[in-house]
């Protein structure tokens, strides 16, 4: 077990959000922005800028890191920026009144199409269609909930071609 590895999640946490150079074994060496540190393997998963705002993601292996040097701190845009690179784009933010007409339009065509469907929960927010499957807002593919697959991946496609029609 090589120093890197002694070391604890505590540790490891004060590389996250910095560029850094590593020395790893064989004379290879790797730069960029610590993303995070597998507790388990030591491994240092790094993120590398390149044209095009397009992210390079690589892996050092935590047995074969020998060194870590910080070569700059991360900033709050550079911080913010790391945290958003696996995140799944940002839900858009809706009024009220924008989900309550999402619900009704969506509503509308599922009776159109003579889908079974009822409003559920105390202010009616949540559409239930057949009583067995749950849409929730903002209505969308992925706000739906089933306990049968085959249900909820029916709907799921009837809403996205639902949704690519109103576009």
């Amino acid at each position: 077990m090589n120093d890197w590895q002694r070391k604890s999640p505590l540790e490891w946490e004060t590389y996250v959000n910095k560029m850094v150079k590593v020395a790893a074994v064989e004379k290879h060496e790797y730069e960029g922005w610590v993303l995070t540190v597998d507790p388990v393997s030591a491994s240092i998963i790094l993120a590398t800028f390149l044209e095009n705002e397009k992210v390079s993601i690589s892996v050092v292996l935590g047995h074969a890191v020998q060194e870590v040097e910080i070569l700059k701190e991360g900033d709050d845009e550079m911080k913010h920026y790391l945290s958003r690179i696996f995140a799944p784009e940002e839900n858009k933010a809706y009024s009220p009144e924008e989900l309550e007409k999402r619900k009704n339009d969506l509503k509308t065509w599922l009776e159109t199409n003579h889908i079974p469907v009822t409003e559920q929960g105390e202010s009616g927010r949540t559409l239930c269609v057949a009583g067995l499957l749950t849409i929730d807002p903002p209505y969308g593919p992925e706000e739906c909930s089933s306990s049968n697959e085959i249900i909820l991946s029916r709907v799921q496609g009837l809403i996205q071609g639902y949704l690519e029609k109103q576009q």
